[in-house]
């Protein structure tokens, strides 16, 4: 048998064992990962967090939209002044 196909078959090998190893870690964790993670564990924070960045989002668009109303404002305060200025000129 060439070298090479020793070298392949060991290392085939060595990768099914790797495999069920990894196979029978993952059957000894799973109990373990279940009860130490409820399943509605997140949830809460899930859904506390989402009414929060409603809240937040509603909240940069009335500042985004106060922003405008004063920039507009203070657009034509000095439009006006502008025109009083010239007036006086």
């Amino acid at each position: 048998m060439p070298a090479e196909d020793t070298s392949a078959s060991t290392l085939e090998s060595a990768a099914r064992r790797l495999e069920r190893s990894l196979a029978a870690l993952e059957r000894r964790l799973e109990p373990l990962l279940r009860s130490a993670v409820p399943p509605d564990m997140f949830g809460d924070d899930r859904a506390r967090l989402a009414e929060e960045l409603d809240r937040e989002r509603a909240r940069s668009r009335e500042l985004e939209a106060a922003a405008e109303e004063a920039s507009a404002a203070l657009g034509r305060a000095t439009a006006e002044l502008r025109d009083i200025m010239a007036r006086e000129s």
